[in-house]
């Protein structure tokens, strides 16, 4: 025997889905008179948000069975002697050699194709096929309709049973046990009303499987037993090495796992929606979005808490209501309130944030609200000095007519600026929200080594840097992104120059929204989580003898079709860019994408836009010099190697 179990982390294409989908449990608001008497009757329901009422013979039997696997096996858990509590704590499980034959390890599942579906084909998929112009309220029975059409292929097939470790474990440590598996034999039931809730029967398959080397037999089938031999068909994953109809309902069963995590919400057939297949569109844009790195990853990363946060909310309070035995209390009614508010404002934000698309650069996000103060009345310029000491060293250089005023921090500074201040900075580390408030005509510029001269992001913000003004230079520092959604730098309108800086990016790059203007001259631009730096339609920017490299450093699980490197275009109405002397180079994306609405934009020659025709291949340079004047795109003496998907490229959003 092993002395502990045999675990497997499960990929995007066999992930453990929560059974709990529509119609299991109802959750509402508590009105009037009615809170006091009937607040565990709940409206809209709850799909993949809870964990499935599984159907059980006693209660009390099941906490039997389960109590026989309270802790991880010995090799799993902390061993003893850690202190005083884990000696308190109950024994570990240690399974006997005579209690059974260790479980064989689990044959690989049938790999969903929807991994390797471009948006297009999801929305051909979703929409146009299983959906077809229905209503919210009749999306289940679509879905239902299709997985019963492709059930009737195979009624007998094999699968892994990806169910959830407390229907095993009492204790159990979460990152070590994403889900129990167990291979068993599965026989479909006849036509269900809900997709989301379909049965099937299942049985141990031999040889005795699982992903847990030693998890006893007799438990498994105990458990089989007690949920009477019925288990969730959207945690059952077909095995290969079946015949081809298996794979078709694998694809089937992915497709309706996706719909239920990623494109329905719990709201939709709670309100009227003209168009329903359009919004599953939308949410298919906004999903793929995510993942190639059109969106920030910060600002996913905050939209996917916050939908868990309103899901989770959502199940605890079912299941508080479900704890209340007799009519609630006062107390209860007023706790059950407070919950069900909670979900509301989450709603709300998570529809906001939906409509927008997450929009770093739309109304979700407050922007400057500051007014531009102009010059001074009596029409004179200061230089502010940053520094807890000012010293004769540091103003040595200046004209003896400058006006000087000290501040201990560089928010104070920029507070005091009118158009035409310039702001000096010394070597050290600095942050300042008024970075974000950029309204007047400025230069922020550090004395010393660029590297020596940080400013970095206060995590807590959404915005770093962002300007409205009409002419801003920001030369000789480093700015360090650390948890903001916004670009590093935002230029929102106006012209802004970076010149001789060091931008070191944790979420997007710099972005020029439209309209605006940006230079960029012997600068560094790295770890951009999307492209180092993004225009918008209508932008303008120039771009000379900087280095970008090592931008989509997007951490996702389908980072194959993700487009975003070094400098990244969005056309109609087309930016201007002219770059060059640059080295950009090791991006994860292309050198340079364009980002056109359609195919009929431009028409461009695929072999016109390979690594060699970017790096100077003279054989396509006509071709190549069409698509730069159609975009106004100028490119001289540029240095575009080693980027992962190529040098440049047109992609079509």
């Amino acid at each position: 025997m092993a002395s502990g179990p045999r675990t497997t982390v499960p990929d995007d294409s066999a992930r453990t889905v929560s059974p709990g989908r529509r119609g299991e449990n109802t959750v509402s608001a508590p009105t009037g008179e009615a809170a006091a008497g009937s607040l565990k009757s709940i409206a809209s329901p709850v799909r993949s948000v809870v964990a499935s009422a599984r159907p059980v013979k006693e209660k009390a039997g099941r906490e039997v069975a389960r109590r026989r696997l309270q802790l991880l096996p010995v090799s799993q858990a902390e061993g003893p002697g850690e202190g005083p509590e884990e000696e308190e704590e109950e024994p570990l499980l240690s399974v006997p050699e005579e209690d059974g034959v260790e479980a064989q390890p689990l044959p690989p599942v049938c790999v969903s194709p929807m991994r390797g579906m471009w948006r297009d084909e999801k929305v051909a998929l979703y929409c146009d096929g299983i959906l077809q112009g229905c209503k919210a309220e009749d999306a289940d029975d679509a879905m239902s309709k299709y997985l019963s059409e492709k059930l009737k292929l195979k009624d007998k097939w094999l699968g892994v049973w990806k169910t959830n470790p407390e229907l095993f474990f009492v204790k159990y440590a979460e990152a070590s046990i994403p889900f129990v598996g167990i291979l068993v034999e599965v026989t479909c039931k006849s036509h269900q009303s809900s997709s989301s809730c379909f049965k099937v029967t299942a049985s141990v398959a031999e040889p005795f499987s699982s992903n847990i080397a030693n998890i006893p037999r007799d438990l498994v089938d105990e458990i089989l037993e007690e949920l009477e031999h019925s288990v969730p068909l959207l945690e059952v994953y077909p095995v290969e090495g079946q015949d081809s109809d298996l794979h078709d309902i694998a694809l089937a069963l992915e497709v309706v796992r996706f719909f239920y995590d990623f494109l329905w919400r719990d709201w939709d057939d709670e309100e009227s929606c003209e168009n329903y297949t359009a919004l599953i569109e939308e949410r298919i844009n906004l999903w793929c979005d995510i993942q190639d790195g059109t969106i920030p990853g910060p600002i996913a990363q905050r939209f996917k808490r916050t939908l868990e946060k309103y899901k989770n909310k959502r199940a605890e309070l079912i299941e508080y209501q479900n704890n209340i035995k007799e009519d609630p209390s006062a107390a209860e009614a007023v706790e059950c309130w407070k919950k069900y508010y909670e979900i509301v404002m989450l709603c709300g934000l998570l529809k906001m944030w939906e409509d927008l698309r997450l929009r770093v650069h739309g109304p979700f996000f407050p922007r400057i609200l500051r007014r531009r103060k102009g010059k001074r009345d009596f029409g004179k310029t200061i230089t502010h000095i940053v520094a807890k000491v000012m010293t004769t060293e540091m103003v040595k250089d200046l004209s003896s007519d400058t006006l000087l005023q000290q501040h201990d921090d560089l928010d104070s500074a920029l507070d005091s600026c009118y158009s035409g201040d310039t702001v000096v900075i010394f070597p050290g580390e600095y942050q300042a929200i008024n970075l974000a408030l950029l309204t007047d005509d400025i230069i922020i510029k550090g004395i010393g080594k660029r590297e020596e001269i940080m400013i970095t992001a206060e995590p807590s913000r959404d915005s770093f840097v962002v300007s409205k003004a009409d002419k801003v230079k920001l030369m000789h520092l480093t700015l360090i992104q650390q948890g903001t959604a916004d670009g590093i730098v935002v230029v929102e309108s106006g012209h802004m120059a970076l010149e001789d800086c060091i931008l070191k990016c944790e979420g997007t790059g710099v972005c020029v929204l439209t309209g605006a203007a940006l230079t960029i001259t012997d600068s560094e631009i790295t770890g951009a989580q999307g492209a180092g730096v993004e225009l918008y339609p209508g932008s303008t920017a120039i771009l000379e003898r900087n280095e970008i490299h090592h931008c989509n450093n997007l951490r996702t699980s389908d980072n194959s079709k993700s487009t975003l490197g070094g400098v990244n275009m969005k056309v109609l109405p087309a930016p201007k860019l002219k770059m060059t002397n640059n080295h950009i180079y090791n991006n994860n994306g292309y050198g340079v994408s364009i980002l056109q609405p359609t195919e009929q934009f431009f028409i461009v020659a695929e072999e016109a836009l390979n690594k060699g025709a970017a790096s100077g291949d003279k054989k396509d340079d006509n071709m190549l010099s069409k698509v730069m004047q159609n975009l106004n795109l100028e490119m001289n003496n540029n240095k575009i190697e080693a980027n992962l998907k190529g040098d440049i490229r047109i992609v079509t959003s």
